[in-house]
């Protein structure tokens, strides 16, 4: 009876591991909104004409935020400026690049409520795709769960344990996901 005691720790792990890792997709989702705040991982998407190619931003210069609304950009090559601002201009971010020297400052302009209330859904919708996510790891575990008492590996006594421990972690997991969206959600409608 050992066995089956270590087979549904092993099926517990994997199912935690998983719904932890729909948490930290949803949290690299939040990440890339836009919450009127400067951050570095805002310029990611920019790419840049360089050298007769298309490189990243991060490839031909610096990201610094020296201010909560305002990103500096440091080119490293000082011919590559004017093709960085550009990049940034052209990148449809809704950034005004400026250039001094090799420098080129992207000051954060301030987040209209239209936008907030639209950055606050595309937040819900990360949020119910991750919910449905943790549901669907649940939907594996009790399968599993079934499989292991038709097979004789648990009495219907453990499965009904271990269906409420998967439970638990299925509503640990979506509380940490609810937790996660009304924090961003603060964060953008703060002005």
């Amino acid at each position: 009876m050992s066995g089956d005691v270590a087979d549904f720790k092993s099926l517990k792990k994997d199912l935690k591991h998983r719904m932890e890792q729909t948490v930290e997709v949803l949290k690299k989702e939040f990440a890339g909104l836009r919450t009127g705040r400067a951050h570095t991982s805002l310029l990611d998407p920019v790419v840049v004409d360089a050298y007769g190619s298309s490189m990243p931003l991060n490839q031909v210069a610096n990201v610094s935020v020296p201010e909560p609304r305002m990103l500096v950009v440091s080119v490293w090559d000082r011919s590559m400026t004017k093709a960085v601002e550009k990049a940034i201009r052209d990148a449809g971010l809704g950034l005004n690049p400026a250039a001094e020297g090799q420098s080129i400052r992207v000051p954060i302009p301030p987040l209209t409520e239209e936008r907030r209330t639209e950055l606050s859904k595309v937040a819900a919708k990360y949020t119910e795709a991750a919910r449905v996510a943790i549901r669907n790891v649940r939907r594996d575990g009790m399968d599993s769960l079934k499989k292991m008492e038709k097979d004789g590996v648990i009495s219907q006594d453990e499965h009904r344990t271990h269906s409420t421990e998967v439970q638990q972690l299925t509503d640990e997991a979506i509380k940490t996901v609810d937790e996660t969206l009304k924090h961003k959600e603060q964060e953008i409608m703060q002005v």
